[in-house]
């Protein structure tokens, strides 16, 4: 099974400091046919205007990973942590029985362009956790970064879920695989530029769904400075 979720058919909601596009289901955005992918269950992508943000609002039982492709992100949480996250540094954060936070625009003049991603945990409670890593730059240069693990190895975050995230950033006409397991799930989320797959083009803001198939999948670039991210999930 293979199915495109372009970025035009996706919800949308704006505010005054706000412009949020939404892959699934979200807030008054409901769609039955787009709950989620697995334990996939949010991938919003966010504009937040300078100064903009997200006042202290509370979560559980979900595993919240931030990635910024451009711009800055400041993050307060009930833990005491607080954070700036650039491009590059990723965010993972297991919600557990309840944990309360912030996310604010710090700059005054740029906006922070970011994916807001939920996994639902394998189990729900436990203990809040916060974890942020800084990748650098070349680690992304047309290969997989790998990002988010259910183990944390090779200084990974950790989730409290059977899933991983990868993310490369791809020069045009630059190629990068993947071997798509059967008994996996897979959404790839174009973040920027445009990529082929399978006889399928995807531009900036389409996810890819794949489950059932096996393989080796190339993705091809067909715009400078693509950037995607590629999730594996239990069925």
């Amino acid at each position: 099974m293979q199915t495109l979720r372009q970025s035009n058919d996706r919800g949308y909601t704006e505010t005054d400091w706000l412009k949020s596009w939404h892959s699934f289901s979200f807030g008054e955005y409901h769609d039955r046919a787009h709950m989620g992918f697995g334990p996939l269950r949010v991938i919003n992508e966010d504009i937040v205007a300078p100064g903009g943000g997200f006042p202290m609002h509370g979560h559980a039982n979900m595993e919240i990973i931030t990635y910024v492709l451009s711009g800055q992100l400041e993050h307060r949480d009930s833990l005491g942590n607080g954070d700036v996250i650039r491009p590059g540094d990723v965010q993972a954060m297991s919600a557990g029985k309840g944990i309360l936070h912030s996310e604010f625009n710090p700059s005054e003049t740029d906006p922070v362009h970011l994916l807001q991603i939920w996994i639902m945990p394998q189990e729900s409670g436990g203990g809040p956790a916060y974890q942020q890593a800084v990748f650098a730059a070349d680690g992304f240069d047309n290969q997989w970064q790998w990002l988010v693990t259910p183990d944390g190895r090779d200084n990974t975050l950790q989730i409290r879920q059977d899933a991983t995230l990868r993310a490369a950033k791809l020069s045009d006409g630059k190629t990068i695989s993947f071997t798509r397991d059967p008994n996996k799930k897979y959404w790839l989320q174009v973040a920027k530029g445009q990529v082929t797959l399978d006889g399928a083009t995807m531009a900036a803001g389409d996810g890819f769904a794949i489950a059932g198939e096996e393989g080796d999948a190339t993705l091809t670039a067909v715009k400078p400075e693509t950037e995607v991210l590629l999730f594996e999930l239990p069925i």
